[in-house]
Parts: structure tokens; C-alpha cells; sequence
């Protein structure tokens, strides 16, 4: 029985020190890239990079994916660890923030002297949209605004132009607005506040969103974001002022069951190589830390990463010391399982031999007066007991108790077996001399 619980300690032993091994973070992580040469691509090889000198225990191995919506589903399905996502295109469900990346302006590009003033004035008007990968995606953006102010999405006509294309259209008046979603700074903004200011030939305005607060209430995955003076262009200033409107996050994001260990240590990267990647890649240089204390999150942040950002980097031991303390009581309550088991084990085989014992004093009495069909039947019950005792031998305090208790039968059949041999011969002899 000692074997047995030594047994079991060293499989709870193996099974704690597998589970630890399993759950720290000694990975490799798979996460989703864009098409190469895009900024998606390059920020995740720039990534993978910085990864590996900080936590050579983590490898992050690129899936690539067709679009930002095969990126969220990926994360969904389980396919990726980690996962590039904007916040209004499809947002994994199970989707946790580790880091925003970039914060992508919604800006509605006017004409100077514009008599648009909100956006329900754009219905029965054509909207411009600048050519690119995510088009198709910014014309859903736009529906969801329409829908937000009542105006029905086929009221508003919109064309996919590239950058020349832009400059025609607006000089031949035959938009009324360019619709642009991009970071503040050199990007799509940028490049359709100046095809504006070229085909209209003078400065641009942007549509300002007075109640963005509401609407972020009703589309978490849109933030309220002010806009400041001259953000667009410098000469002119564009906008000429603050102007509020809305914005959508670009994230890298982790399923809800990844390690806080591992999480907190990607967020780390990220944000204490800030500089190194933006060196890499320009989609790197407005990486931020989540706010934990956000309202309404479309994705919150991920427990890691705010235990990073709260307390610091946490040691191997701060991170599993609940784990430590689980195995402890888990062990504590398996042992004593086995000994409850044990005890029950100990008292049956107790109570086993006490009746083997029992039976073979009954078969020594009843050998005393058997005659020899009886005194075999007796004797085929001796054999059978004495395989079960040698079959059980060891594993009871009873062994000595138990040879004495054959010994005893033994003897009685052999005693009886033998006077049933002198009466026989006896009983042959008296006959031969009465012939």
C-alpha cells in the first residue's frame, strides 16, 4: 500500500509539473498578417522580431489572412492566438484587448463653403471613397452612419477613385464629400484633404459629429475622437479648428482564454519597443495601452495586460502561485482519499482472512469425525484456501495466524485420514481370520 500512495504523490507531482509547463509561457503563438508588403505584414514581422529577443520562450508564427474580417473570425474559430482587428469590422466575440495600434480618424472631407452640415444633408449626394484594400470596408462604415441618422444607405451614391481620380471628381463637382478613414498623420486623411483642396482650390472641411458621444453609446466599436487644428494640413490649417468626430481602433487581440502571464508579456513588448518597431514600421508609432477603466468597451483589456500596466511585470512564481496553492489542497485531499481508501482496502482483506481463518478451524472440526468421502470433500476446501492465502500473502498483518490456522486443518485431516486407514486395515484383518 506504501507503493501505491508513493505512486500516487509522483503522479500528482508529474501531473503539476506537466500542467505548469504546459501553461507558462513556453509557446508559440500563431497571428494573423496581411498580404505582404502591406503595414498589417510588416508590423507583425517587425513584432515577431522584438518578440523574440524580450521572451525567447515565445514564438510567434504568422497566419496569414485575406481581411480584417477572416482576421476577427480566426480568433473566433480558435485558428490564431493573436489576431490584427479593427474595432468596427466583425469583432471576435471571445476577443480580448492586448494593445491598441492605431486610431483611424472617420473624416468626411468637404468642399470649402459646404452647405453639408450634417449627415443627413448627404442624402441624393455621391460620396467619394478614396481606392484601396479596405473600400469595400469603408463603404460599410458609411452605411452604418447613414443608418445612425435615418438616411437610407442606397440614397447615397459612392465612387471608388484613386487619388487622381479624386481631383477630377472634385473639380468637376461631381461628388460632394470624400469620405476617408485613416490615422492623423501622412495616410488616407491626408491625401483626400489634399485632392480636395486641389479640385475646389481652396480649404477643406471636415464634417464635425456634435453627438458622437451618443453614437459611440449605441456603436462601441466607434469612438468619440477630437480632431485637433491643422491635424490634416498645416497651411491652411485643416480643420481651422478642433472638430469632434468619430474614430475606429486598429488592435492586436487575444482570445479569452490566453495565459495573463503570456498577454502581459506581448503587451510589454509592445509598449517598452515602441520605438524600435516605429523604426520597422509607421503603424507602430501610435501604439497605446488600453484604459482599463474604459466604458462601454468594444473589446475589453485583457486581464495580462492590465495586471502589466497595474503592478508591473509579474515573476513566474506571482503568476502561479494560485496554481501552486490548488496542487497543494488538491494533494492534500487525494491523500487523504488514498488513506480513507486504504483503510477501507485494509479492514475487507481483514475481514477476508478472519473468515478464511474461521473456515479452515471449521474444516480441522469437522475433520474429527468425517468419514472419507467427507474427509476428501474437506480436503479439496484445505487446497482451495491455502491458494487464496498464498495468494494474498503480504498484504495482511494476520500471515503468521494464517499458517497456524493450516497447519491446524492440516494436520486434523491428515490425523483423521490416517485413523481412517488403521480402522480399514483392521476391519480387513479381523475378516480374513473369521474365513
Amino acid at each position: 500500500m506504501r507503493f501505491v500512495l508513493w505512486t500516487g504523490a509522483l503522479l500528482i507531482v508529474a501531473a503539476l509539473a506537466a500542467a505548469i509547463h504546459y501553461w507558462s509561457p513556453h509557446a508559440t503563438l500563431r497571428v494573423t498578417t496581411g498580404a505582404f508588403g502591406t503595414d498589417a505584414q510588416r508590423f507583425i514581422g517587425a513584432l515577431i522580431t522584438e518578440t523574440a529577443k524580450d521572451h525567447p520562450r515565445i514564438r510567434l508564427q504568422p497566419v496569414q489572412v485575406n481581411d480584417l474580417a477572416a482576421s476577427s473570425k480566426a480568433i473566433e474559430n480558435g485558428d490564431v492566438d493573436l489576431a490584427l482587428i479593427r474595432s468596427d469590422v466583425s469583432p471576435p466575440t471571445n476577443g480580448q484587448t492586448i494593445a491598441i495600434l492605431r486610431r483611424d480618424v472617420v473624416a468626411f472631407v468637404l468642399p470649402p463653403k459646404s452647405a453639408i452640415d450634417s449627415i443627413g444633408k448627404l442624402a441624393g449626394k455621391t460620396i467619394a471613397i478614396p481606392q484601396g484594400r479596405l473600400q469595400d470596408t469603408n463603404s460599410v462604415l458609411l452605411d452604418v452612419i447613414l443608418s445612425y441618422y435615418n438616411v437610407a444607405p442606397q440614397e447615397v451614391k459612392r465612387l471608388f477613385l484613386s487619388p487622381d481620380e479624386l481631383v477630377a471628381a472634385v473639380h468637376l463637382r461631381h461628388v460632394a464629400a470624400i469620405l476617408a478613414v485613416g490615422p492623423i498623420g501622412p495616410g488616407e486623411v491626408v491625401g483626400a484633404v489634399t485632392a480636395m483642396a486641389k479640385g475646389a482650390a481652396g480649404t477643406p472641411t471636415i464634417l464635425a459629429f456634435s453627438d458622437a458621444d451618443a453614437f459611440n453609446r449605441r456603436f462601441p466599436a466607434f469612438e468619440s475622437y477630437d480632431v485637433p487644428e491643422g491635424a490634416f494640413k498645416s497651411r491652411p490649417a485643416t480643420p481651422d479648428d478642433t472638430v469632434t468626430t468619430l474614430a475606429v481602433t486598429y488592435r492586436l487581440v487575444a482570445p479569452d482564454t490566453m495565459l495573463d502571464l503570456v498577454a502581459g508579456a506581448i503587451g510589454r513588448t509592445l509598449f517598452t519597443s515602441k520605438s524600435k518597431l516605429t523604426a520597422l514600421t509607421p503603424l507602430a508609432s501610435q501604439i497605446e495601452a488600453p484604459d482599463p477603466d474604459a466604458k462601454n468597451p468594444i473589446l475589453p483589456i485583457h486581464p495580462g495586460v492590465a495586471n502589466y500596466l497595474n503592478n508591473g511585470e509579474q515573476s513566474f512564481f506571482d503568476e502561479f502561485q494560485g496554481y501552486f496553492y490548488l496542487a497543494a489542497a488538491l494533494f492534500s485531499l487525494l491523500a487523504s482519499l488514498a488513506t480513507i481508501i486504504m483503510g477501507s482496502v485494509k479492514s475487507r482483506r481483514m475481514h477476508q482472512e478472519q473468515g478464511r481463518i474461521g473456515q479452515l478451524i471449521q474444516i480441522a472440526d469437522q475433520a474429527q469425525s468425517a468419514d472419507a468421502e467427507a474427509l476428501e470433500a474437506l480436503d479439496r476446501s484445505l487446497h482451495h484456501l491455502i491458494a487464496e492465502a498464498v495468494a494474498s500473502a503480504g498484504r495482511s498483518g494476520n500471515d503468521s495466524t494464517m499458517a497456524l490456522a493450516i497447519n491446524h486443518a492440516r494436520y486434523s485431516v491428515r490425523e483423521r485420514r490416517a485413523l481412517l486407514s488403521s480402522r480399514g486395515m483392521r476391519a480387513s484383518g479381523h475378516s480374513s481370520v473369521s474365513i
